[in-house]
């Protein structure tokens, strides 16, 4: 999920620069919406790590 978000991050940020600003908006999104995913999934497993941890 990472790696997807930096590829679309990278790719907005070239197509930014060649002047394509519609895709480069879309690529951006799509980054921002893959990493918060990857963030919320993050957490989501080190908080169940802790909790499994505490219980033992």
């Amino acid at each position: 999920m990472l790696k997807w978000a930096i590829i679309f991050a990278i790719v907005s940020l070239i197509s930014g620069w060649l002047g394509f600003g519609t895709l480069s908006g879309i690529a951006g999104t799509i980054a921002k919406i893959l990493f918060a995913i990857f963030v919320i999934i993050f957490l989501i497993a080190v908080l169940a790590v802790i909790g499994l941890i505490h219980i033992l």
